[in-house]
């Protein structure tokens, strides 16, 4: 999915991204082979077809039992095998979620086409039920001694699914093709993998390209392309290389208009609310009456880390498209700072709620507002700071979406471990701990309510009531968590929907700003007007 540049922070939550793998072929396996301890158990020196028929069928036993892991562990023994066993003729073989084939190229290569069905694989001809289809181009340039190998590989009630990823693999199904002797990568002319679609695919759901890396258990899309249009029974698959494919199930693309409609949304939002925020803080600078006011000092300190935040994103694409990395570290470090202390006020509006809804009485502790803003202030100071010490590499250029890198390009946060855990696992907590408060304040207001105030109508208090919860949700930040409750994909509107509520944000703490000093003025006039009648 393409993300645009302002509107890309709020995806911050959402988006894990995958790791870009480039290395195919058999530098993949060289490198496994440096981390393997001793010799495997499918894999001897001189080879034979038994050996291929014992491996194929271990392979077969683990794609039963689903474990990834062993998975991998067995598909790098098949690719070192298939290097070193030699067959006199094609070889045909079918498993339990397993179809093997091999063709030994005899003259010139012309290039060639496999079709392979639930229980059988073949080339060159019209198998019946085929469910997919593999065309090779000739620039292979295989011969005799280049054995092409074929692989259907399926996995009943489970997925590949790596970790972090959120897609699920079509079918449970990948497609494996390898080329002895040879590391094939680059190609000009394209491998095309073609599956049928036998299930179908729902509005917010469409079906994605990728290879899966076994040195990673990664997904990746690098390389190919994906040939589909909505309504179509089959897709195909393009690419430049040969190793194992798979179609996931990803989240459908936002259109080119939607995309615009959103910039701008986000766009003018986010200036509106940086305009709105620096008000509301020189409104407190220059009202001494407000600054005594704690409730108000709480309030000014959640706007200037929301302040920083904009003030550090909105530029934040601009500067990973350029060449300087020590500015692009400092943007990622501060953005990731100020969303840390954005949340942590958030946090501190509700326990600021918690006192005054709970703990009516008797509420003085002891340099409040300084420990307030230790913990403000200094938790995510501490957060960033042991990032940097432990991986400074963590900060800098950081692309969103890996098929358009240049539009979805920010300053943030590289490391995807540290992304979950200090993003995701932070708002986690501090949005179930803002619930609590927002519930306690519902059933303050509700409680308030059904007491009888003289003079006031109840259409007066009702609009109160609206207007004071409204405001509750703004200052603990509750409009954040629809990331949370759409498990990791939004559909359109709710995307129209988070992107109005968090970026203006800072226009509606500025008007709760505004509203809580009319209150304050209107209270103090009837205080003093009571006071001059007696």
């Amino acid at each position: 999915m393409q993300r645009t540049k302002w509107w890309l922070l709020w995806w911050l939550l959402l988006y894990l991204v995958s790791h870009n793998i480039s290395v195919v072929g058999r530098r993949c396996r060289s490198y496994h082979k440096q981390q393997k301890k001793g010799p495997t158990y499918c894999c001897k020196s001189n080879p034979t077809g038994s050996d291929l028929d014992f491996c194929m069928k271990d392979l077969s036993n683990t794609l039963k039992r689903g474990r990834i892991k062993n998975i991998t562990e067995t598909l790098m023994d098949l690719e070192d095998l298939l290097e070193e066993v030699d067959v006199d003729d094609n070889v045909n073989m079918a498993y339990p979620h397993l179809v093997f084939h091999l063709q030994k190229p005899n003259g010139v290569f012309n290039g060639m086409t496999i079709q392979a069905s639930e229980n059988e694989a073949s080339p060159n001809s019209n198998i019946p039920n085929a469910i997919v289809n593999v065309q090779l181009p000739k620039e292979l340039d295989a011969g005799p001694d280049n054995t092409i190998a074929f692989c259907r590989l399926t996995w009943p009630e489970t997925n590949m699914a790596t970790s972090g990823a959120s897609n699920q693999l079509y079918n449970n199904t990948m497609v494996g093709l390898n080329v002895r002797h040879k590391n094939i990568s680059g190609l000009r002319e394209r491998v095309n993998i073609t599956m049928i679609l036998n299930i179908g695919i729902n509005e917010t759901r469409v079906p994605s390209c990728v290879f899966y890396d076994v040195t990673t258990n990664e997904y990746n899309s690098s390389g190919c392309l994906t040939l589909w249009k909505r309504g179509q029974d089959n897709i195909t698959c393009s690419c430049d290389h040969l190793t194992y494919f798979g179609v996931l199930m990803v989240s459908a693309p936002l259109s080119d208009k939607d995309q615009e409609i959103l910039t701008y949304i986000s766009w003018i939002g986010c200036t509106l609310s940086l305009i709105a925020l620096v008000v509301t803080v020189l409104i407190f600078i220059t009202n001494r009456k407000i600054r005594e006011d704690v409730s108000m000092k709480i309030h000014v300190n959640l706007a200037v880390a929301l302040i920083l935040l904009n003030i550090h994103f909105l530029p934040s694409h601009t500067v990973a498209a350029q060449s300087s990395t020590g500015l692009c570290l400092y943007m990622a470090l501060f953005l990731h700072y100020s969303l840390l202390a954005t949340f942590s006020w958030m946090a501190l509006e509700g326990f600021h709620i918690y006192l005054l809804i709970v703990k009516v009485f008797n509420i003085y502790i002891k340099k409040y507002m300084l420990k307030l803003a230790l913990v403000g202030w200094g938790i995510p100071a501490i957060i960033v700071s042991l990032v940097v010490i432990i991986d400074r590499d963590a900060y800098g250029r950081f692309t969103l979406d890996k098929s358009n890198p240049n539009n979805t390009a920010i300053c943030y946060i590289t490391n995807k471990i540290v992304k979950v855990v200090t993003t995701m696992g932070v708002f986690g907590l501090v949005f179930i701990f803002n619930m609590i408060m927002f519930g306690l304040t519902v059933r303050r207001v509700v409680s308030l309510h059904h007491s009888k105030e003289c003079g006031t109508s109840d259409f007066d208090r009702a609009k109160r009531d609206i207007f004071t919860l409204l405001g509750v949700t703004t200052l603990l930040g509750l409009p954040w968590g629809l990331i949370l409750f759409s498990f990791g994909n939004l559909t359109v509107p709710g995307l129209y929907l988070f992107c109005i509520l968090n970026s203006l944000q800072g226009v509606f703490i500025f008007l709760w700003f505004v509203m809580s000093l009319r209150k304050k003025r209107k209270s103090a006039t009837v205080s003093v007007t009571q006071n001059t009648n007696s």
